[in-house]
């Protein structure tokens, strides 16, 4: 009875195999245009709010090239965008970064 088993399993094991080859996966095919960051994209340095906004818009450039973003979300990102500029050049810093902040997080952006 004990040597009866090992050939039991194996012939339960063997009644498992497939005489069908595999299939293979489809590919996914990737989306026309570039779909990732370009290996020299490095983020503006800057300090401050130049330097927040900046960093803001040149995620954004990369997103808008990459197809990754919509021209229409694009174009309401910089909008707020020229909005922190202003405050930013009136003196207003804290105002700027907090509304890159705002304005990064609405939109699903890590901050950063």
């Amino acid at each position: 009875m004990r040597r009866a088993l090992p050939l039991l399993v194996l012939l339960a094991l063997g009644a498992c195999q497939s005489s069908e080859p595999p299939r293979s996966v489809a590919q996914t095919q990737e989306p026309r245009g570039v779909s990732i960051t370009p290996p020299g994209f490095r983020l503006p340095l800057g300090t401050g709010c130049a330097g927040d906004i900046a960093r803001f818009r040149a995620i954004m450039k990369n997103d808008i090239e990459t197809g990754h973003t919509t021209k229409a979300v694009f174009d309401q990102i910089e909008g707020e965008m020229q909005k922190a500029d202003a405050l930013c050049a009136s003196g207003n810093a804290g105002g700027a970064s907090a509304l890159v902040r705002a304005t990064r997080a609405r939109f699903g952006y890590p901050a950063g």
